[in-house]
């Protein structure tokens, strides 16, 4: 998941429902007292099935998602990239040497699970799996016509799933229909009733035992009629991401602790938070009487890399930190009470995602990070990441620096006219799409001059997302060096733009803040609107920084980040989501003035 509106991104009625209890001393009881049903009211019943129980294995062996890609730097690639069975022996193998024995695999493709489960058999790796069948995620589809396809490829995944299943019963240990499609911010959520049907399908067509995999949120609120068809619950938790979507849900900053001790606290604190958001799903379970329903995190993971919205956090030494504390949890539930396993997110990072990458043990390269390399021998069990690493090098909060108050009249962020003699034209600025790739935007100079008589514009093509796109101005530094333009308060935003782009666009700013907490302020405009116009002629738009403020009061101007930002948010400026708007708009002249 990503700060400029990724989602992490990380979805009829069939038979009777059914809540199952691994004590049939607790069923007849339950059932003697007519057990009432949680959260809706009523009564549940209790057809007497019970839940098949976890191999052993789930809590022996070290487990990881997996993924093969390797070449794909967007999702659109993926369908193109050829993976060689070779290449899926080597990952396998590279894992088995960092002790990973039990892989989590997200969809049932002959691509993907096919040829892994192929290559686990025919080199007899000592490898089990836990299987993904992925779903579609009925609930957005715009029309009838897409709702049928997606059901077309639910179910020709299901049978895909199913088939896999049986014929590596000796590998498949546990079976997880859909994917994150039950919690609030999914993309591909799905109906209730429809993963439902989907579940005892499957369930009733293999031997293994049956879930689906969702954030915790999800699992503590899951509606009866999933959880009366699944045999165990896989939450997903993410602390880190929470610092990003949730900021004061937990203390990740740690302030009062010295700074020599920040890092081991934060992560203490980050650990204590995992733990926290499994008990929460625990205790919505056991609160229905399901005491005996086995949990596992289907997925948890700390960043090596950060990729924007994670600095102060995101380390390899922090990764560590992080996996080192998961394994004596993980090691807890093995005798006791806790996960019956926990899956860390992910084996091998996977460029594709751009914003919501970083997150492997080995990189995209197969080179082992500093979280495993003490597993083997650098040069000789596998190639090691460059960099050395010791626990002193684990990031940790520092509060943000206020840089000096740019004295200027104006601030120039894009122009090419001459410089005037109040001006200031920082250097080490650079323009980024939201999500790496949600703009296409080369430089032209074919125009006349445009609003402060430069002729260098930038030619912004929209590539959008289901949700839009975006373009931004932002310092090229990790972490990001802020600009103090305080004395720009009373002053103005200008840009000059050309476009026939229909309806309204957004022009904004951002800001950190002493909690590191980034401020966002956007104005929507339409034609007419500051200046604005989307005639195909040039129009210069001027925006006063009041207008951001009223916006939103914690904007910062003190500690600037983005110091520009156009966009078209589809929910923010009343078009559908997956309006797929690509007109063209050029824009130039663009600067901050007192």
């Amino acid at each position: 998941m990503h700060k400029l509106e990724v989602s992490r991104m990380k979805h009829h009625t069939f038979g009777a429902m059914s809540i199952r209890a691994t004590l049939a001393g607790l069923m007849a009881a339950v059932m003697a007292a007519g057990l009432v049903a949680c959260g809706g009211g009523g009564t549940t019943p209790v057809t007497g099935v019970q839940i098949r129980p976890l191999s052993a294995e789930f809590s022996t062996r070290k487990a990881i998602s997996y993924s093969p890609y390797r070449t794909s730097t967007d999702s659109s690639g993926l369908n193109a990239e050829v993976i060689p069975p070779a290449n899926i022996q080597q990952d396998l193998q590279l894992l088995v040497a960092a002790g990973y024995k039990l892989i989590r695999l997200f969809g049932s493709s002959d691509k993907v699970a096919g040829q892994t489960l192929q290559v686990i058999r025919a080199n007899n790796l000592d490898i089990k799996v836990q299987l993904g069948l992925y779903v579609g995620g009925d609930t957005y589809a715009a029309t009838a016509a897409a709702k049928a396809q997606i059901y077309a490829n639910d179910e020709a995944e299901i049978a895909r799933g199913i088939a896999l299943a049986n014929q590596y019963q000796d590998i498949i240990l546990a079976v997880s229909v859909g994917n994150e499609t039950q919690v609030d911010f999914s993309g591909i959520r799905t109906n209730v009733d429809t993963l439902a049907g989907y579940l005892h399908r499957v369930r009733n067509a293999i031997s293994q035992p049956v879930t689906t995999d969702d954030n915790y949120l999800a699992w503590s609120t899951m509606s009866n009629t999933i959880v009366n068809e699944v045999d165990f619950a896989s939450i997903h938790t993410y602390a880190e991401l929470d610092t990003v979507y949730t900021p004061n849900l937990w203390d990740w900053k740690q302030k009062s602790v010295p700074e020599a001790q920040r890092a081991t606290a934060m992560m203490d604190a980050a650990i204590a938070e995992t733990r926290r958001q499994y008990s929460v799903a625990r205790a919505y379970l056991d609160g229905k009487g399901l005491t005996g329903m086995p949990m596992t995190v289907g997925e948890t993971g700390w960043n090596a890399v950060d990729l924007g919205t994670l600095p102060f956090r995101a380390h390899p030494v922090n990764q560590k930190m992080y996996i080192d504390r998961l394994a004596s949890w993980a090691a807890e539930g093995r005798t006791g009470a806790g996960p019956k396993a926990v899956i860390y997110f992910e084996a091998f990072d996977e460029p594709w995602k751009q914003g919501d990458d970083g997150w492997g043990v080995f990189n995209k390269d197969r080179q082992a990070r500093y979280v495993i390399q003490s597993l083997g021998t650098c040069g000789t069990t596998w190639t090691c990441e460059s960099g050395t690493y010791t626990a002193a090098s684990a990031v940790y909060f520092v509060p943000p620096v206020v840089n000096a108050a740019v004295t200027q009249s104006k601030y120039t962020i894009y122009s090419d006219a001459p410089i005037g003699t109040s001006e200031l034209r920082p250097t080490g600025l650079r323009f980024d799409p939201f999500d790496g790739n949600s703009v296409n935007a080369p430089e032209s100079t074919a125009a006349p001059l445009i609003g402060d008589g430069s002729t260098r514009y930038i030619e912004i093509t929209p590539q959008p997302k289901v949700y839009g796109w975006g373009f931004l101005n932002q310092s090229s530094t990790t972490p990001a060096t802020t600009a103090n333009l305080s004395g720009f308060s009373g002053g103005t935003v200008h840009v000059s733009v050309r476009t026939t782009y229909p309806g309204k666009i957004e022009i904004g700013v951002s800001s950190d803040n002493v909690d590191r907490q980034v401020q966002e302020a956007y104005i929507q405009i339409g034609n007419g609107d500051y200046g604005y116009c989307n005639t195909g002629a040039w129009c210069t738009v001027s925006i006063p920084l009041s207008a951001f403020q009223a916006v939103n009061p914690k904007l910062d101007l003190s500690l600037v980040l983005s110091r520009f930002i156009i966009s078209d948010r589809y929910a923010n400026t009343g078009k559908a989501q997956g309006a797929n708007i690509t007109t063209k708009l050029d824009i130039g002249g663009i600067y901050w003035s007192k």
